[in-house]
């Protein structure tokens, strides 16, 4: 099972749910967070860059693939615990300033383009509604 968080706001290329890392992004970009809550999402942000691989891929077109719209998503794989706990301190600031977050589940994501041992990158087959 592969496991997801998203808000409302959707991605223009993927037409899908942005996940929460844009959320506080945008949150940081408004300048709307406590600087405790600033220096938690640099410490959660630190440890993601040590603990969790970047994709190489994000379509599942041919190369060169910097000419295709990017329209994979990323999800954490079920067993990926770790990171899963740090997602949700993060769902816990963006609901804190009245951000909704939604927890998709899913079996089968779609075409994959990337994966590794605590996530994988798929574009979402069509009917697919996550």
């Amino acid at each position: 099972m592969y496991l997801r968080f998203v808000v409302a706001d959707i991605d223009e290329d993927s037409q899908r749910a942005l996940g929460v890392f844009y959320a506080v992004s945008s949150l940081q970009a408004q300048q709307r967070l406590l600087s405790h809550e600033e220096e938690q999402i640099d410490s959660i942000r630190q440890w993601f860059n040590q603990h969790l691989d970047e994709p190489t891929r994000f379509t599942a077109s041919k190369p060169p693939y910097y000419s295709k719209k990017n329209k994979a998503i990323s999800w954490f794989k079920h067993t990926a615990h770790e990171h899963l706990a740090r997602i949700r301190e993060l769902v816990v600031i963006l609901e804190h300033h009245g951000i909704s977050v939604r927890m998709l589940k899913a079996n089968h994501v779609g075409y994959v383009v990337y994966q590794d041992e605590f996530q994988i990158v798929a574009e979402p087959f069509a009917d697919t509604g996550c």
